[in-house]
């Protein structure tokens, strides 16, 4: 028996479109990987931020297996790299610019 996960991470607030998409993921694994033996395939999608009682909702319609998370960043690089390694700001700003491209 395998256990089968998805992970879509998010650099953006929860939008309920993101469950679509990480359904069609889990999708995939069942009819390419998963087998009739195997668990269920769990789907983990991690956000910037969500609304509890919105994500909520949100996941009402769905029957598989599916969990709604939200990442911090943290500061725990040595000093030593810091000098020579991006900001979580810088990276932030960044992938902001680049969604809206």
């Amino acid at each position: 028996m395998i256990d089968y996960a998805t992970y879509e991470v998010k650099v953006t607030e929860f939008e309920p479109s993101y469950l679509g998409q990480l359904s069609a993921y889990m999708s995939f694994v069942n009819h390419t990987l998963k087998s009739d033996a195997d668990n269920p395939t769990i789907g983990l999608l991690i956000c910037k931020s969500k609304d509890n009682i919105f994500a909520q909702y949100s996941l009402e319609g769905y029957n598989q297996p599916i969990g709604i998370s939200e990442f911090e960043g943290v500061n725990l690089l040595p000093k030593e790299f810091k000098s020579s390694l991006p900001s979580i700001e810088d990276i932030e700003a960044e992938l902001k610019k680049n969604s809206k491209q």
